[in-house]
């Protein structure tokens, strides 16, 4: 069985990355950049910390932000018409996983106008052209969509999430600069850096997962578990090791696949506009207990990366069991809720557990599951 590995062409890391912004763009021969960044970093000023190197460099530039939190396809829609009117001919996306999945469809979109149906990305869709030209500028250390072949979009009319793959979208270049992160509040660190922690453990353990994969998620894994708490308090170690971890994590998954963590997730954030990292915090340890029958021999490997004490004498199940802790631990350190109380509603875990069972990530799960077992996964979170 042969494995694909898809990442960035070129990318920067560390402070000062985004220095590297403007030399890219002009020594590649682009004229103009269409900016896509959402409207609470316009406001407080990260969006800025860009577009004054453009403005300084003499660099035109058109900012689009009519992109919400979980991005819609009215988003998409009007990103393409947007980028067409503009006159722009490359994208610098800026932005946590919203502004970054949103650049992604509009960059495929633009290049494959026959994929105008946004809903017809979904899943993996057929394009032939790659993406606009795009450098992607991670303002949160969560989602890694700067080094993902994946984006994920809202389907507000049907109320659920869908995930589009497609080598064509990912961005030639990340700039990872832990700068871009320290604006971040606390508990939008913690809700992204769960993301991170959950794409390393449901990569490590997807039924895709392979030796170069598993290099990516191991140490991405111990590099969250080391930094995450830091970066929660705003330190410079957190947030570089923050930043580093979970671009690591993304160069895992995203080429292997995830699990039904993400797929229940992405219900919730579809429902209820659940912040996707604490949907994925408060689902993970479910999905860990859930996945130990098929998976358990694998978890010793990910309590090891987290820093487990003697869990090399431990049995297999005992491993399971503190890894399991130690994840539980992590999450709520970092203040996120031990269930989905006040989150889920018991007359919406039919229509949720079919939509999670339907979503693009459930196949990669390590245990083959079914729509009921799922309903009761939701139930045993109430």
């Amino acid at each position: 069985m042969s494995n694909r590995i898809v990442l960035n062409t070129i990318s920067y890391h560390g402070a000062g990355a985004v220095e590297n912004i403007v030399p890219e763009l002009t020594s590649r021969g682009y004229r103009k950049a269409f900016v896509a960044t959402d409207p609470d970093l316009l406001q407080f000023g990260v969006t800025a910390k860009v577009t004054d190197r453009l403005t300084a460099a003499g660099f035109p530039f058109e900012i689009y932000s009519n992109i919400k939190a979980n991005p819609t396809i009215e988003n998409v829609q009007s990103g393409v018409a947007a980028f067409q009117a503009s006159g722009a001919d490359c994208i610098v996306a800026v932005g946590g996983g919203s502004a970054m999945d949103t650049a992604k469809a509009i960059g495929i979109i633009v290049e494959n106008p026959e994929f105008a149906d946004v809903r017809s990305l979904e899943g993996v869709a057929p394009t032939k052209k790659h993406a606009v030209f795009t450098i992607a500028v991670p303002t949160t250390a969560g989602t890694a969509a700067e080094v993902t072949i994946n984006y994920v979009i809202t389907d507000v009319e049907k109320k659920r999430k869908f995930v589009c793959v497609d080598v064509n979208d990912i961005p030639e270049i990340a700039v990872v600069d832990p700068d871009m992160m320290s604006t971040m509040p606390k508990s939008l660190t913690a809700a992204t850096g769960m993301d991170a922690l959950t794409h390393a453990i449901e990569g490590y353990i997807t039924k895709g997962a392979c030796s170069i994969s598993d290099m990516f998620h191991l140490e991405a894994i111990r590099l969250i578990s080391l930094h995450l708490r830091d970066a929660v308090q705003n330190t410079p170690q957190g947030r570089e090791g923050m930043a580093l971890g979970q671009y690591i994590a993304g160069m895992g998954f995203s080429n292997v696949g995830l699990g039904i963590v993400h797929s229940m997730a992405h219900g919730l954030s579809a429902l209820y506009d659940t912040p996707h990292g604490v949907a994925c915090a408060i689902i993970l340890p479910t999905g860990l207990e859930y996945n130990a029958p098929v998976a358990g021999q694998r978890y010793r490997a990910v309590g090891k990366a987290m820093g487990v004490a003697g869990i090399d004498a431990m049995t297999d199940e005992e491993a399971a069991s503190a890894t399991i802790a130690a994840v539980k631990q992590l999450s709520a350190d970092v203040g996120i809720p031990a269930d989905l109380k006040g989150i889920l509603r018991e007359e919406d875990i039919d229509f949720l557990s079919e939509s999670a069972f339907a979503d693009a990530c459930c196949p990669g799960n390590p245990r083959d599951t079914s729509v009921e077992e799922i309903k009761a996964l939701y139930r045993s979170l109430l």
